[in-house]
């Protein structure tokens, strides 16, 4: 009886402060605000303002996912093992530091390309869109794993995970507002100039917003020594290959990352949209997208406590995962048809009711799946499973470009105009509502068929994490 009060008692406990957990968020903010800025305005930062080519710039991206395929498992793998620092600094904060700076400030670089015109010098473009986009990500990986991979290994216990999230998830939708609300502040529709503005402006904003979250991003001296201790009692680190197929062996982490993937993809898209929608469906300024970006702010954040509320009460990531599913899915369908700013922000207004739900449950469900892996590897291995994550987080890009080239080149969009003929504007309904609608679909049937980390088999898994000493 008494291992059990024992085991219920690690499963509950909260080792560290709310101050401390909102520090560990603002990485979360600063990830967020950077996609969100980067997400909004790259696609159409080279295709509607410079004119490049739909197909270039589509392409630009999937290299762009082909580079990530092997940057970042790579970067989880060789970030997982101790250097002469660990000791002293720990394992992944060095990474995250180190990272997080060329991370905020390559940003700048994808919005100064060289002048040429964007027919006979378009590959010259192109491989400046290509060069700084993989420079921008190789950055983005060092500190994305690593600060993710932290989290589940950093709070242990369903109730200090909720508790971060819950802590952790207004501080990161305050990053993608922020990253939707300031650059269309300082961008002006058909100036190239106000683009490399903003580029700074995100740039020093994100400096500021890394140096609130280092102190979160710190490892205790008592996470440190265990990590070292039991890694030295780990049998040899295996080779790369041999790594990603146990990763890939993870039934569940499979169906995660699958579900994760097309989630991001709806909501890469919907972010990518916004400005086509401003300018070519609502004929606004850009400051308009501002606007509606407070819309998806002020419905997530009146979401959060329900979703948290919830999740505790049911003690169930599975299931409240599944509902914010079905409500993104069907809040999304007026996107399809919705063409003035007071339906367009009542629109992301409701579709940030269940956008918050699923983000605050997200990062708990992922520290399920670790804790799986650990149990059936005997490995803390985080580093290279946020790898995978990440991965198929900026494969989501190159899925989103592909649909849009794919679209606007069927329904005649014509790059650097001012004005769009009818049908490109429908194109830009059907990649802003009817594909993103159609993707979490299909999201949610995956993860509500294969994913089976139900609570009975949790409590079972964090029984045997005690146990092991994991």
């Amino acid at each position: 009886m008494s291992e059990i009060k024992s085991s219920i008692g690690k499963r509950s406990e909260i080792k560290y402060s709310g101050k401390n957990m909102a520090s560990y968020g603002f990485g979360k903010f600063l990830f967020e605000f950077l996609n969100m800025a980067f997400g909004s305005y790259v696609y159409f930062y080279y295709v509607g303002e410079i004119g490049l080519n739909i197909w270039l710039t589509s392409i630009g991206f999937v290299l762009y996912a082909i580079w990530n395929a092997f940057n970042d498992p790579l970067v989880g793998y060789l970030t997982n093992r101790p250097f002469k620092f660990t000791k002293k600094w720990g394992r992944r904060f060095p990474w995250i530091l180190f990272g997080g700076i060329p991370y905020v400030l390559s940003y700048i670089l994808i919005f100064t390309p060289p002048t040429f015109d964007p027919v006979s010098g378009a590959w010259i473009l192109f491989g400046w869109f290509v060069f700084t986009l993989c420079m921008y990500d190789t950055f983005a990986s060092i500190f994305w794993v690593n600060f993710a991979g932290l989290f589940p290994d950093k709070f242990r216990s369903d109730n200090e995970r909720r508790k971060a999230t819950g802590i952790q998830t207004p501080i990161g939708i305050l990053g993608i507002a922020l990253g939707s609300l300031i650059p269309p502040i300082l961008v002006t529709f058909g100036d190239i100039q106000s683009y490399i503005i903003q580029g700074g402006a995100v740039a020093l904003i994100g400096l500021v917003i890394l140096a609130l979250a280092l102190p979160g991003c710190r490892e205790d001296q008592e996470m440190i020594d265990n990590y070292l201790a039991k890694y030295d009692e780990q049998i040899k680190q295996e080779s790369f290959i041999k790594t990603m197929k146990t990763v890939l062996k993870q039934k569940n982490f499979l169906v995660f990352i699958i579900s994760y993937f097309l989630y991001q993809t709806l909501t890469n898209s919907l972010t990518a949209s916004l400005p086509f929608v401003v300018r070519y469906v609502l004929e606004e300024e850009a400051i308009m997208q501002t606007i509606i970006s407070a819309g998806l702010l002020i419905g997530a954040l009146i979401s959060i406590p329900f979703w948290v509320k919830l999740a505790r009460k049911t003690n169930d990531n599975r299931k409240v995962l599944l509902i914010a599913g079905i409500a993104m899915t069907v809040f999304t369908a007026p996107a399809i048809f919705v063409n003035n700013v007071i339906g367009l922000l009542i629109t992301v207004i409701i579709w940030g009711l269940g956008f918050g739900g699923y983000w605050a449950i997200l990062w708990p469900v992922l520290g399920d799946v670790i804790d799986e892996t650990v149990v059936n590897t005997g490995r803390r291995e985080e580093g290279v499973y946020t790898g995978v994550q990440a991965f198929f987080g900026r494969l989501s890009i190159a899925a989103q470009a592909l649909s849009f080239a794919i679209v606007q080149t069927l329904t005649g969009f014509v790059e650097g105009a001012t004005t769009q003929t009818p049908l490109a504007v429908w194109g830009i309904h059907v990649h802003f509502g009817l594909v993103p609608m159609i993707i979490m679909c299909l999201s949610v049937l995956i993860f509500w068929k294969f994913y089976d980390l139900t609570p009975d088999k949790l409590k079972v898994i964090k029984d045997k994490l005690i146990e092991i000493g994991l």
